[in-house]
């Protein structure tokens, strides 16, 4: 339909912009809000989630934090990866669920790793990663 006052609109909407899914997965503010307080920086580096993995585990104790801090640290683990990792990028299932793809082709769920490493502390941040760069 073309109205001429509104001008053409485009017929397809292009693909997601892989930098901005990146950056608004990045952003992770509870996490790093607890970390800054406990003066730990973030900085998308392997040795920032070695000083998570000694972070004393406060959040445990408020069932409402705990599941939006896991979902953080996987986050922020995803974007470690991607940051880090050659031929590491975001992929959205078709569920939603952010997913990190090697360029090997192996996925990795960073969220659930992260939900296991807030709620139990195992696997480490950092562990996980020494994995992944591995592969």
């Amino acid at each position: 339909m073309k109205i001429p006052f509104l001008g053409d609109r485009p017929e397809k909407r292009g693909a997601p912009d892989p930098e901005g899914i990146a950056e608004l997965l990045a952003e992770c503010e509870l996490l790093r809000s607890h970390a800054s307080r406990a003066g730990v920086q973030l900085d998308d580096t392997a040795a920032s989630l070695e000083a998570l993995d000694q972070l004393v585990p406060r959040w445990r104790d408020d069932a409402e934090v705990l599941p939006w801090l896991g979902n953080d640290a996987g986050l922020y683990l995803g974007t470690v990866i991607v940051r880090t990792v050659p031929g590491a990028a975001w992929r959205i299932w078709p569920d939603g669920q952010p997913i990190v793809r090697l360029a090997s082709g192996r996925e990795f769920d960073v969220v659930a790793s992260g939900q296991e490493w807030a709620t139990s502390g195992v696997p480490e941040l950092s562990q996980l990663y020494a994995e992944v760069a591995e592969a």
